[in-house]
């Protein structure tokens, strides 16, 4: 069942989530399930979107819905994702809040290259607050450890623009246990954001690590690209129990798997958004709970 409210104040009808908060840096995520802005850009993640209006209505929605996580990147399109979210919500609701990346650079659709120095993270995170149209970032990311680069000098980097006033929170993403340890004393990092879904889940002792240390964890590809919303047998059939299809039941799983885990499925359509949202209403059993966990195990 899909519980909404009326936000009297708007005249929203807004998502009443079940999954519950996190307290990530002192910032309260009202609900765990994010949105995650990347697929509102061109095809390769480059360029405009073909219909630029349903991006702008899929954005629109997302808050409408309740969402008030949204992770984007200066890497998206580049730079569209941000323009995108700042001409969609600008002023932005004040429960909102809004993760960017920095560290990667694009040549071209499905391209990616990394650049951790220092020089380019400030001009990214200047590049950021523009297009953002903010003084400053809530939740700021380094994109990927670049190996040209000490990752101390990295993060040492955004420490000193939170320093500034530009950031509030300092997050990273593609990072081990031992990445996190080694910057452990340069910054308060409060979100690791890796690939991690069903069917991979390379990053486990990351998420350990996270619950020991109150880290927000952050599954990019939380849905391994749209596979795992195929009828996979055994999500198929724990779907249909559920009267749901298997995308609702692999994003019920990741908020089961842990109270620091904050999925951000992203879309291009309203109706997957709205149908990604329903998972939050989905109380698995712990019984398909463990069988998704051995069906699926690496």
């Amino acid at each position: 069942m899909f519980f909404e409210c009326l936000n009297k104040k708007n005249n929203i009808m807004k998502k009443e989530f079940k999954s519950g908060t996190f307290n990530l840096g002192g910032i309260k995520v009202i609900n765990r399930l994010g949105f995650g802005a990347m697929r509102v850009t061109g095809e390769g993640i480059w360029g405009p979107p073909k219909d630029k209006n349903n991006a702008i209505n899929v954005l629109k929605r997302v808050v409408e819905l309740g969402v008030n996580f949204i992770d984007t990147a200066d890497a998206y399109g580049p730079d569209v994702s941000e323009e995108l979210l700042a001409e969609a919500l600008y002023p932005y609701p004040e429960d909102l809040v809004i993760a960017t990346k920095g560290g990667s650079l694009r040549s071209g659709p499905g391209q990616w290259e990394r650049d951790g120095s220092p020089k380019h993270l400030r001009e990214a995170i200047e590049g950021s607050l523009k297009r953002l149209r903010l003084e400053r970032i809530e939740l700021y990311q380094l994109h990927a450890i670049d190996s040209r680069v000490p990752v101390e000098d990295s993060v040492g980097t955004l420490a000193d623009l939170q320093k500034e006033g530009k950031i509030n929170m300092i997050g990273v993403s593609n990072f081990m246990v031992d990445d996190l340890k080694k910057v452990k004393n340069i910054a308060n990092i409060v979100s690791v954001q890796n690939r991690y879904n069903l069917s991979y889940r390379v990053s486990e002792p990351v998420i350990t690590y996270c619950e020991k240390n109150n880290i927000g964890f952050i599954p990019w590809f939380p849905l391994n690209v749209g596979n795992l919303a195929k009828d996979e047998s055994g999500l198929k059939t724990i779907a249909d129990k559920y009267n749901a299809v298997p995308s609702q039941i692999a994003l019920s799983w990741l908020l089961n798997r842990s109270p620091v885990m904050l999925p951000i499925p992203g879309t291009s359509s309203i109706d997957h958004l709205v149908e990604n949202v329903r998972a939050d209403d989905i109380s698995l059993s712990d019984k398909d709970y463990k069988i998704l966990e051995q069906e699926f195990s690496i």
